[in-house]
């Protein structure tokens, strides 16, 4: 199995065809996958690892409206006929990959219904969640939206332990560093959490998700809802 929902959900002839137009690759934090205005050469199917999608503020800040998992993949405007990004896309956890040239997946998507059908699906649902990310930056205050970024990156790092250091939490979640700082104190001096050096240890999942904004639940029950 791919180890990537939007391919694992797939049947196995069409699948088993995609994945012989892919390569596996491996992603280290860090790495830049794509960047706004520029050619997407190659779309990828996250198994362990997860992306930021952001999008450029100014010359020096950028903002997180999405990050990817094993249940998505990178390169979706080209389901649209676009053949370039808005965003950038960034590394935020390693792991591997599935990687398919831009050329391929033109091919693969025209003929293969199937496989469009649940790619359309999938632009649907990211659309609906940048929409509810764009609202919770404007309504909601830090501490919830800080609840529902780790909830989110917990999700997709398949673990409980996983690196974020407070300077790129205060880029994702465009505030300054010391409200990131202010907040995750809270958190950990109420047992949700526990931060030493960067490393981030989910201690209290139920109670993480009660900090939370409405919009994670919101989210999770659209990708459900739509692509099962």
């Amino acid at each position: 199995m791919p180890n990537n929902r939007l391919l694992a959900s797939l049947r196995r002839k069409d699948r088993d065809h995609l994945l012989e137009a892919c390569d596996e690759v491996e992603l280290t934090i860090g790495d830049v996958l794509c960047e706004p205005q520029k050619r997407i050469r190659h779309v990828y199917f996250p198994r362990d690892c997860f992306v930021s999608q952001l999008v450029p503020v100014d010359a020096r800040e950028n903002l997180e409206l999405a990050l990817v998992g094993n249940e998505g993949m990178l390169g979706s405007p080209l389901v649209l006929g676009v053949y370039s990004s808005s965003m950038q896309a960034l590394v935020q956890g390693s792991g591997t990959a599935l990687r398919m040239s831009a050329t391929s997946f033109r091919r693969e998507l025209d003929q293969l219904p199937a496989f469009r059908k649940q790619l359309n699906r999938y632009v649907y649902v990211l659309q609906a969640q940048l929409a509810s990310t764009a609202a919770c930056i404007s309504f909601h205050s830090l501490d919830l939206r800080l609840a529902r970024c780790l909830l989110m990156t917990h999700d997709r790092a398949g673990s409980g332990n996983f690196h974020l250091t407070h300077k790129l939490l205060a880029q994702m979640l465009g505030v300054r560093r010391v409200g990131v700082t202010n907040a995750a104190g809270i958190m950990q001096k109420r047992k949700l959490l526990s931060y030493r050096r960067g490393e981030i240890t989910i201690v209290n999942r139920a109670g993480l998700e009660k900090a939370s904004c409405s919009c994670y639940q919101a989210s999770r029950d659209m990708y459900e809802r739509v692509l099962g």
